[in-house]
């Protein structure tokens, strides 16, 4: 049996949808079957009607096409070993398998991005809040393609599609680098996904956020925070809070800040995984993870009994608005620099301190009081969960006490009593 390619619409001056075509004779019946992908007529060899090979931008284009006729000479060779007429029922069925059409026809790839959401979720590889990242680059992807008339498609996926998503991420959606960055990560790791199980060869998205020209890429920004001292935390601790819903914010955040928990770790807090002296903590996400032991102090075992165990939590977002409010009627008003960088521009803004604070200054306050108290990364990481102790240090915040103290310690030798004039 013989196949063939050709076009769909072969005069056409815009790109074409390129078909899959092979004669049935016992069937009596041309079979014809779309590989998805999309071709200028210019870029197509007549003759051989195959792309032209010397186009740089048809390499994954042939790559998928031959992907095809591997499997349909694969299928062909099968049958006849075994002395049976294929059947252009069973070649649709084996295509359909392999290249994991969807049975409207529509086109695969968001119907493979949620393939992808729902495999991750159903093998519990991720947490409550890496499936809402991946949910935000759903809509974004989409709204991308809405707002930019840009369909897209596995073919898609190439420079001119990184050129005006880049400029979409910062202009119309004004993200920064490190919004862009961690979003353009979540997107590639889908992208292996997809060169993976099949749905596509195309890696152009491998060079994205690389100009080989400069041999350099865009990189995420240490963005400087704000964490808590003690003494702001014991300001915290006497609050005398003007209603019961400020008490009980309150209380969270501190437990927040004694114990380095994330917000979404506390609703795991049973009285069955609480013991006199530690809350061991089984990761959900990571089921062959060593439970996690966080040490109680007596502060945090004082709320956890205060709450029978079940602290009396909000949403984050809600969390978080009532947590600024705190430290705004705390008197928490001056000023502090935020630095966020958008390409290459760095943006100085000055904000109030209360308006700084978020559920993760909790985390991030008792990370760098354990610091300050010189206690090590592998025992601070063990505590907070931190595989990465990169990432563990970037929650470390070194204030202009500490920097004063640190040379005053190390260089600690009297001036001389005498200063020689040079005149």
């Amino acid at each position: 049996m013989k196949y063939t390619f050709f076009l769909k619409e072969p005069k056409s001056e815009k790109e074409t949808l390129i078909l899959f075509s092979s004669y049935f004779k016992n069937e009596g019946k041309k079979f014809v079957y779309s590989t998805g992908e999309n071709i200028n007529p210019a870029n197509w060899d007549k003759a051989n009607k195959f792309p032209q090979q010397k186009t740089r931008v048809n390499k994954s284009i042939i790559n998928q096409l031959n992907r095809y006729s591997g499997l349909f000479e694969e299928i062909v060779g099968r049958y006849k070993n075994i002395n049976e007429d294929l059947t252009s029922k069973e070649l649709k069925k084996a295509f359909d398998e392999e290249f994991k059409k969807s049975k409207n026809g529509k086109n695969i790839f968001f119907d493979a991005y949620d393939i992808f959401m729902c495999e991750k979720q159903n093998d519990k590889v991720w947490g409550s809040s890496t499936v809402k990242r991946y949910k935000n680059i759903r809509n974004l992807l989409k709204s991308f393609e809405s707002d930019k008339n840009y369909p897209l498609n596995f073919n898609s996926i190439n420079k001119v599609f990184y050129t005006e998503f880049v400029k979409y991420c910062f202009e119309d959606k004004n993200h920064i680098n490190n919004t862009f960055l961690r979003n353009l990560g979540l997107f590639k790791t889908f992208m292996y996904w997809a060169i993976d199980e099949k749905y596509t060869y195309n890696t152009a998205f491998k060079e994205f956020n690389f100009d080989k020209n400069k041999n350099k890429k865009l990189r995420k920004v240490i963005t400087q925070q704000v964490a808590l001292t003690i003494e702001d935390l014991k300001k915290l601790m006497d609050y005398d809070c003007p209603s019961e819903r400020m008490e009980r914010i309150r209380d969270v955040f501190v437990f927040q800040c004694v114990t380095g928990m994330r917000f979404g770790e506390l609703a795991t807090i049973r009285k069955s995984n609480v013991t006199n002296t530690h809350i061991i903590l089984k990761e959900e996400k990571e089921s062959m993870k060593e439970a996690r032991q966080i040490p109680l102090s007596e502060i945090s075992r004082y709320i956890l009994k205060k709450y029978d165990y079940s602290l009396p939590l909000i949403t984050n977002q809600k969390q978080n608005e009532y947590i600024k409010e705190m430290f705004k009627n705390l008197g928490y008003t001056h000023t502090v620099e935020k630095v966020t960088t958008k390409g290459k521009e760095n943006i100085k803004i000055e904000v109030p301190f209360w308006e700084r604070i978020s559920t993760h200054t909790a985390r991030r306050t008792c990370i760098t009081l354990l610091k300050k108290n010189k206690y090590s990364d592998k025992l601070i990481s063990k505590i907070t969960g931190h595989t990465d102790l990169k990432t563990l240090n970037q929650y470390y915040q070194v204030d202009d006490e500490q920097t004063s103290a640190a040379m005053n310690d190390t260089f600690d030798i009297k001036a001389p009593l005498k200063v020689v004039s040079n005149s």
